[in-house]
Formats: C-alpha cells, structure tokens, sequence
C-alpha cells in the first residue's frame, strides 16, 4: 500500500479528486481545503494499492499537478483496512512486483548525483581493494565490494534507457566515470607513497595473488556474472523486497579492479593495469546491459498489467 499526498491550487482540487476516485485502487481518500499555503491551495491524501500506482500518478501527471503542486508518495509499511485489503485484492497483480516508475526514477536521480559523499565512499572503496590486493586478502577484497558506491550509477543507465530520460543518463554517465578517475587517482598517489616508504613493492602486485587473481583475469564468467548480479540487483531496486543489494555487490569487482589499475600505475606495469581495465569494462558493460534489459521487461509486463486492469474496472463485479 503507497499513500500520496497531493498539494495543488484550490482550483485543481476537483480534477484530482475525479482523478482519484474513478479508480477502485484508491482507498481512504481525504481532502483538506484552504490547507496548503505553497503552493496556496488543498492538500489531498490517499492510500493507493501498489500495483495500481503507476496509472494513478500518471493520471495525476496528465492534469500537470507536479507542475503546479506537488506528488508525494510514501510506502505504508503496516496498515489495517478493510478496503484497503479489498483493493489490493481486486487489483491484478502482486504488490511485490509492481513498479512504481517515479519511485524508480527518483531514485536514479538521487543515486547519479556526482557529491562528496559518493567520491568519499568510492575512493576509499578503491583504496581498500587496493590493500586487499597487496596482502591479497578475499575478505577485504568483499569489504571494498560493500563499500563501492557505484551500482546505483551502472543501474540509472538502465533506467535512463528504457524511460528515456537522457539527462539521466548524462549524469549517470558522469558520475560513474569522474568517481572511478577520482578514487583510481587518489589511490595511485597513495601506492606511490607506500612504494617510497617500502610497505609495497613490485613483487606484491605481480607476484602470486591465489585469492585475488580473478581481479586482472577477466573471462566469460565475469560477464555472466555481472549480467546475473545486475539482474537481481535492479530487482531489488524496483520491487518492493531490496534483500539482494548486499549479495550484487559482492559478485561483481568494479572496485576490486579500479584498485588493481591504482597499483598498476604506480608500479609501472602495463599487464597488470589492461587486466583490471579489461575486468572494469566487462563488469561494467554486463551490468548496465542487464540493468536495461530487466527494466524494458518490466516495463512491458507492467504495461500489459494497465491494460488488463484497464479492462477489468469496466467490467461490473461482485464487491468482496
């Protein structure tokens, strides 16, 4: 259950109720007159099933109440309704797997913005993969894999693609490769320092690394398994279950590799620094294309899912 609350002038107040209450999705509708101060005008709330969202804002974006007003949208954690029980029930489709597409895009936006705080946690991401690879160390090797901030970024791509927001997609763009020159920076210049200072030397990043080898040795299975991790982390973005963001981020070594090219760099070594570019690229490249391919297909059965809901609310039913 979502509840929306809209702050619009006085005089689209009845526009947005009919727009509302035309849908059986929508429950516990209430209107508060004279209530808003800015934009000056009402304040409509409603509890909408999930599943339904998506027509519903889509409606309310038709009459330009987010131009005028605004459009909130909150997840109900736990309620108790009996209509509202009933209009989640007569409404097609699972809760679980509905996208709501704003939802989805704000998000997106939020995840792309290229700030301190995103710089700050990929680099020291970077910096963490690049000790995990000197004491070659797999559990500091998945710490920097948490930390890295960057999937937010490789999914907007997905979103940008199939809602076709190309701003979005410039931004995501962005963000994802000034926070990669950033950390791959600030690390290099880190490496060069212990390499002065004696804790590093070339034999620790070109000598036998069993735990840590698959960072600079890309193969098929690193695709695969970008592809799989992305699949089931833009799952967890657009349902309402976000279980799996943890096990994404320790399948995939974007991190791990920017910290490999960091070493390479400042130990002169061009097989080490193709390697982890290679291993970038491909974890890259297999994520944003899984991304966009598990967003166009929810898209798609979400909008058979409108059309069949479309054709279910005039049909006369039997109340439950």
């Amino acid at each position: 259950m979502l509840n929306l609350r809209i702050m619009a002038p006085a005089a689209m107040t009845d526009a947005v109720l009919g727009a509302l209450e035309c849908d059986e999705a929508v429950t516990g509708l209430a209107v508060f007159r004279g209530a808003a101060v800015r934009p000056a005008g009402d304040v409509v709330t409603a509890q909408v099933a999930r599943e339904a969202a998506n027509d519903v804002i889509d409606r309310l974006r038709a009459l330009k109440v987010h131009r005028e007003g605004s459009i909130e949208i909150e997840e109900v954690r736990n309620w108790l309704s009996r209509s509202g029980f009933e209009a989640e029930v007569r409404t097609p489709g699972s809760s679980a797997d509905a996208v709501v597409w704003a939802e989805v895009t704000q998000r997106s936006y939020e995840e792309t913005e290229l700030n301190w705080t995103y710089l700050s946690f990929m680099t020291l991401a970077t910096i963490i993969a690049s000790i995990a690879i000197v004491l070659d160390s797999q559990i500091l090797v998945i710490g920097a894999m948490v930390l890295g901030p960057e999937f937010g970024a490789i999914a907007a791509l997905g979103v940008a693609l199939v809602r076709r927001r190309f701003v979005l997609l410039q931004l995501a763009i962005r963000t994802l490769v000034a926070g990669f020159v950033v950390a791959i920076g600030i690390t290099i210049v880190l490496a060069l320092m212990a390499r002065g200072l004696g804790w590093i030397t070339l034999d620790n990043v070109i000598g036998p690394r069993p735990s840590t080898h698959f960072i600079y040795t890309p193969d098929k299975w690193s695709f695969i398994v970008a592809v799989v991790a992305a699949a089931a982390g833009v799952l967890s973005i657009t349902s309402a279950k976000s279980v799996g963001l943890a096990g994404v981020f320790i399948s995939v070594t974007t991190v791990p590799a920017a910290g490999n090219i960091a070493l390479g760099v400042a130990f002169g070594n061009g097989s080490t620094i193709w390697g982890s570019v290679a291993q970038l690229l491909v974890n890259v490249a297999g994520m944003a294309l899984a991304g966009w391919v598990t967003l166009a297909i929810q898209q798609r059965l979400w909008t058979r899912m409108s059309v069949r809901r479309a054709r279910f609310m005039v049909r006369p039913r039997r109340m439950l």
